[in-house]
């Protein structure tokens, strides 16, 4: 079969729109979403009743736009790819409040179907990450923070990688308990099939099953696809720092 060739730029939209549309799919399975979506889904839950402003996707890119801030602070350097950064967040943003309005009647009645679907929306999560790490287009600032700090501080980025994710997991339990409390009234016997303020089994499975999954996707995508820019001049400019 022959490859679609010059797919960069294509790539970095499929990461966006597939990103954005099985971190919705694995939010209507109401198992818990990943340790990356969950502080946005758990902020959103306590401010939306304040002002519909603070939905889930407008959460999410304000949260990111924090990071970026720690983030220059921390490596003590700005570069004007950053801000690309944080708009490639307002944009995932809005997808994902677009996904969520779609799906907002579909309901998952059965435990063994919220199932599926939450290792449907995880795979399909995972392929719009394999997308993103083919691209040379700018990406979201979650991935941003791990490449700078790893890259400043001249430590491996899959060790970065892995004390930030755990650090977003406990920082969305901190917040989850700290904001609704009922940790000891809520019903732990349940969690297998129902969230704790978005964070639950599902969570954790997710984590667990995310790096296999994106490694197979990636093999997927490059017996179709070339990641070879479409725009070279774009290339050149965005790799200007």
């Amino acid at each position: 079969m022959k490859k679609i060739n010059k797919a960069s730029e294509l790539l970095w939209v499929f990461g966006i729109v597939f990103v954005a549309l099985g971190v919705a799919i694995c939010s209507k399975a109401n198992l818990g979403v990943s340790m990356i979506a969950a502080p946005a889904f758990v902020v959103s839950e306590a401010l939306l009743p304040i002002s519909s402003f603070f939905s889930v996707g407008v959460t999410e890119y304000i949260i990111q736009g924090i990071m970026l801030v720690i983030l220059c602070f921390t490596v003590r350097r700005f570069r004007w790819t950053y801000l690309l950064a944080f708009a490639v967040a307002v944009i995932y943003g809005y997808t994902l409040n677009l996904f969520l309005w779609l799906l907002g009647g579909i309901s998952f009645d059965t435990v063994w179907l919220r199932w599926v679907m939450l290792i449907v929306g995880d795979v399909i999560t995972a392929f719009g990450v394999a997308c993103f790490f083919r691209t040379y287009m700018p990406l979201q600032v979650y991935e941003l923070f791990v490449a700078e700090i790893s890259d400043r501080f001249k430590i491996n980025i899959n060790k970065v990688k892995s004390v930030f994710d755990k650090t977003l997991l406990l920082l969305s339990v901190f917040l989850a308990v700290v904001i609704f409390g009922g940790v000891l009234t809520f019903d732990w016997r349940t969690i297998g099939y129902n969230s704790y303020h978005s964070i639950g089994l599902g969570t954790l499975v997710t984590t667990v099953i995310n790096a296999p999954i994106i490694t197979l996707m990636g093999k997927l995508i490059d017996k179709v696809f070339v990641s070879t820019p479409a725009f070279k001049g774009l290339e050149w400019a965005l790799k200007r720092n």
